[in-house]
């Protein structure tokens, strides 16, 4: 009988040592959770406070178009009969302000029209300032929207804001182009993220 007795309180025993290390496992797994979240909300609140305003900030001031059909020379500079080529083009002209908030000076490389379309997002680097002045000397009807150009390579010192013009040209039908679903404008900075503005104010066309 106390033979019984030992095994019986044996088993007892070892259902307790089970029962207890189920409820350890328990709380380290829970005690995991917990610090697994405030690990997370630590590096949150680590990026969130050392992040730095960006660089640049701008505004689209002004958008306007000027749909046309294009037909090339059918001879080249020398007189060389060449292939005519004909399309249809927008070309869509953009004003814009931008601002260096930084303490050192940015330098701007590229800026890109990007125009959301029904098949995909089509974009165009905008034209050099020479080729913009060129423009209006080519299309002379053009010349009383003329403004200031906008180099696509431009410095800004610390604190400094510029207003400029810039064209982008799209081989689309003016149909296409007003099939359009929104337009962005990216400014890519060196050695600095690239400044995305919107666009939702009206698109004048001339």
């Amino acid at each position: 009988m106390s033979l019984l007795r030992q095994e019986s309180g044996k088993e007892l025993d070892d259902a307790a040592k089970g029962e207890s290390f189920t409820r350890g496992t328990s709380h380290i797994v829970w005690a995991s959770i917990v610090a697994a979240i405030l690990v997370s909300v630590a590096l949150a609140a680590y990026v969130i406070g050392g992040e730095k305003p960006p660089a640049a900030t701008g505004e689209i001031l002004e958008v306007w178009t000027h749909p046309m059909h294009v037909e090339t020379p059918a001879f080249d500079a020398s007189g060389t009969s060449i292939p005519k080529d004909t399309f249809d083009q927008v070309l869509v002209f953009t004003k814009v302000r931008l601002h260096n908030q930084s303490k050192n000076p940015i330098f701007l490389h590229e800026i890109m029209t990007n125009a959301t379309l029904p098949d995909a997002v089509h974009s165009s680097s905008a034209a050099p300032g020479k080729s913009y002045e060129r423009l209006f000397v080519a299309y002379p009807d053009l010349n009383q929207w003329e403004g200031t150009p906008l180099s696509y390579d431009a410095t800004l010192d610390p604190g400094q804001t510029v207003e400029g013009t810039f064209v982008s040209s799209f081989r689309l039908t003016k149909d296409e182009w007003d099939a359009r679903k929104d337009i962005s404008y990216t400014f890519a900075f060196r050695y600095l993220p690239a400044l995305k503005l919107n666009y939702t104010g009206p698109i004048t066309v001339r």
